[in-house]
């Protein structure tokens, strides 16, 4: 298919897509639309970045039309609160011409707006299953009338953090109903838990799953510690017009306001911003406007925006810390390399995050490119606490690998005790002039010495 046009959608939505911008589908787009709009179950897995979200709420639009009635429709749900805003705003700019009503439920705010947008009746819900859950069970949303649920990013969904909103939310919505789901990646396992919701569905596969797009161009480096970790970033950024718009994704909330205050230091506090689960959610959505705007040249992240942040043009992706969750690896690098312009996703991994970096490219059924450190980055030397950690870390892998491994720590302190007990001599014996048979002196206790 080479226009849009081609699926029979009316004009006030093929009107919105020219005003959009977007020319002709995208492959994801071309095979899941169809059987959508036929009324399947459908299955879809594809690359970030490859219009996955425009491939439900397209044919999603046509199908709902125009306003009815006061309750929903359809319920998209999505794992976190930046991707549910990211659906909600596609929405809004392909339903321009549509009289449809759409209401973002997510938390982290107060539920009284949201309680009195519900109350003026609407026709889609985007939200995070929690606040779905907590506004249901208040009793301001009715469910009886929801014919769509759409889950994005089904395999976070499915995690266990979430299976049990999720089946909540299962048992409250109606048995006839077409159900959607998409991600960039998704197991065997996933599979066989969407099986207890999903009926014959269409499996929509534009690659193997967890496979990175072909636009974005992956490279390793091997760096001792933290401090050495962030020599390198500074080096790299120096180059301000090749790296111009850039993600920093950290592990932890900690490593995360660390990096921040680092690069706030070099760079000044009007190019650089900072997101986690710690910052309000309107810190949070001014951070993620100002990037959009361009406004600030580096946003530091953990993986709250791994999902759903679609920013145009962005130029590099840096994995300052290698995920643990591995196939966060695939949507963090999916951030830059969208809608098939070029990017590039440089990872630091130190001695210790080498064990997920060879999880990651199993998953992904390919090497990354490792490259040499910069002459001119200062190699630091690793401090006691953070080699200690390190070895902890190592021994904690080699562990879940041979539940018989007792570790590096374990070998060395068995060694010590073995050299302490060659070494051990009893001290000379005092006979008082007496033979060896005789009576120990009174209230001396034999001693011994080490050394």
């Amino acid at each position: 298919m080479a226009s849009f046009e081609d699926f029979k959608f009316n004009k006030q939505i093929l009107n919105a897509i020219a005003e959009a911008g977007y020319d002709a589908p995208t492959e994801i787009q071309q095979k899941a639309i169809t059987p959508i709009l036929a009324g399947q179950d459908v299955m879809g897995i594809a690359q970030t970045g490859t219009g996955k979200t425009a491939a439900f709420v397209l044919p999603l639009l046509m199908k709902l039309k125009y306003a009815q009635g006061n309750d929903p429709r359809a319920l998209i749900l999505s794992p976190t609160r930046e991707l549910a805003m990211q659906i909600e705003e596609h929405i809004r700019l392909f339903s321009t011409y549509l009289d449809l009503r759409t209401v973002l439920l997510y938390g982290g705010l107060g539920p009284k707006t949201q309680k009195e947008q519900l109350q003026k009746g609407c026709d889609i819900i985007v939200a995070t299953p929690g606040r779905f859950l907590e506004l249901y069970l208040e009793g301001e949303i009715n469910t009886k009338s929801l014919k769509f649920l759409v889950m994005d990013e089904a395999d976070k969904m499915m995690d266990m953090g979430f299976i049990s909103k999720i089946h909540r939310i299962l048992e409250i919505v109606p048995r006839k109903r077409q159900n959607l789901l998409f991600s960039a990646t998704m197991s065997e396992l996933v599979r066989k838990i969407s099986g207890d919701f999903l009926l014959f569905p269409t499996v929509v596969e534009v690659t193997e799953q967890a496979t990175p797009a072909k636009t974005v161009t992956q490279s390793l480096y091997h760096v001792p510690n933290l401090k050495t970790k962030l020599n390198l970033l500074q080096h790299l950024l120096k180059d301000d017009e090749s790296f111009h718009r850039i993600i920093v994704f950290c592990k932890t909330k900690q490593v995360a306001d660390n990096v921040f205050h680092f690069l706030e230091r070099k760079y000044g506090e009007d190019n650089v911003r900072v997101i986690h689960a710690n910052k309000g959610q309107n810190t949070r959505i001014n951070s993620i406007n100002a990037f959009k705007e361009g406004s600030i040249r580096i946003l530091v992240a953990t993986d709250v925006a791994a999902r759903g942040l679609d920013v145009s043009n962005v130029s590099h992706v840096f994995n300052f810390d290698v995920p643990i969750v591995i196939e966060d690896y695939v949507h963090r690098i999916g951030r830059t390399g969208r809608a098939f312009n070029e990017g590039d996703a440089i990872t630091f991994a130190n001695p210790a995050e080498e064990y997920f970096i060879g999880k990651i490219e199993k998953l992904i059924r390919q090497q990354i490119p490792v490259m040499e450190l910069p002459e001119d980055v200062f190699v630091e030397k690793t401090g006691f606490d953070e080699k200690q950690a390190i070895a902890r870390e190592i021994d904690n892998q080699k562990k879940k690998d041979n539940p018989d491994f007792k570790g590096a720590f374990h070998d060395k302190k068995w060694m010590i005790k073995q050299q302490e007990s060659g070494q051990r001599k009893p001290a000379a014996k005092k006979s008082g002039g007496k033979k060896s048979g005789g009576k120990k002196p009174v209230g001396k206790k034999p001693t011994q010495r080490y050394r």
